[in-house]
């Protein structure tokens, strides 16, 4: 399949997050059940945004991020599986910046920012087995400035989507990225998709990975069948309410003081409306971080990476289905990626 898109620009399929100067990306995939974590590392320090628009998220040191409060610039940025015992490993990336000397200075002390998000993947596997300390710091260790894996790897390890009518009858979903160079800077983003509606193509509406009819075989199409009134009822619902998040994050090269870089959060959130529906439900807690590393020294237009960053947002939604592979796991339910059915041939 060519993923398209209205825009005259499109990211090239081998584009990344760390296309942007100043960006490293490292995974952790626990081997014991599919979750893991996934960091991104400014250790130079970026001035950072978030955007929080589903409603049941899981986060660390969001508040900090506000324009009016202290603190500029963050050395990192954690995506985790696990629900809120995930947010356990960014104690790990902390320790790891701070054996480097990376942080805030404060005092005698030298204090890393690391705000983090996760999404909730304990539906697959041993529920018991979610992403710690360690496993924050083994993420940073594997850091890179290559382009990262994408699919069923760190934070994606367990995502799933389309799970409105349980996960017997939910696909893969995966972790994402993808990147654009415009007006002299690059603008990129890594998303760990795991929502509770369906992957959409935004050029054509073709669910690409979504909830499946009983028979396991076409898409359900979630937002159609909820209107009508083919879905659990509220006070009974198959998929529990905060069982579901997407989780990412965007970065760019140029120069932004931190509200444009909440403003770079929330015009990403665009690309998810445009490839998952529904999107920013009950059931998720959908979070955007933005850094911006300001490594080139270009002042662009905020308006103009806005755009770039939904664009990105949207093809890094679409390139962590697409790369997933399904779970099987012996005794448990099965979770098949589009690749699996065939909705995404190649």
């Amino acid at each position: 399949m060519t993923l398209s898109t209205a825009c005259a620009l499109a990211p090239s399929l081998d584009s990344a997050v760390t296309d942007v100067q100043g960006i490293r990306v490292g995974h952790f995939t626990d081997s014991r059940r599919p979750t893991g974590c996934t960091v991104i590392l400014s250790e130079g320090g970026a001035v950072a945004g978030v955007d929080v628009r589903g409603a049941a998220p899981g986060t660390r040191e969001t508040d900090l991020l506000e324009p009016g409060n202290l603190v500029e610039r963050v050395h990192a940025v954690l995506l985790s599986g696990g629900s809120a015992f995930g947010l356990d490993a960014a104690g790990g990336v902390m320790r790891w910046l701070e054996e480097r000397g990376v942080g805030l200075q404060v005092g005698p002390a030298c204090v890393p920012i690391v705000p983090a998000a996760i999404l909730f993947d304990l539906l697959v596997g041993d529920h018991r087995v979610r992403p710690d300390a360690d496993a924050g710091h083994a993420a940073c260790a594997a850091a890179s400035s290559s382009p990262p894996a994408e699919g069923s790897v760190g934070a994606g390890a367990g995502a799933t989507v389309g799970k409105l009518f349980g996960i017997e009858r939910a696909m893969k979903g995966g972790i994402g990225t993808a990147s654009i160079r415009v007006a002299g800077v690059t603008v990129g983003a890594i998303i760990a998709v795991n929502a509770v509606g369906d992957v959409i193509d935004p050029s054509g509406g073709a669910v690409l990975a979504g909830a499946r009819t009983p028979d396991g075989t076409k898409p359900m199409r979630t937002a159609d069948a909820m209107l009508r009134g083919e879905w659990p009822v509220a006070s009974a619902p198959v998929t529990p309410p905060g069982t579901a998040t997407t989780v990412g994050l965007v970065a760019t090269d140029a120069v932004l003081d931190k509200a444009q870089a909440r403003k770079l959060a929330q015009m990403a959130h665009d690309g998810l409306a445009r490839t998952i529906d529904p999107v920013h439900t009950l059931y998720d807690g959908d979070t955007i971080f933005a850094l911006a590393t300001g490594a080139t020294g270009v002042r662009a237009d905020p308006t103009m990476l806005g755009v770039a960053a939904a664009l990105v947002t949207a093809a890094a939604v679409i390139r962590g289905v697409s790369r997933a592979q399904g779970i099987s796991l012996e005794g448990l339910v099965q979770v098949p990626s589009a690749r699996d059915l065939g909705w995404i041939r190649n």
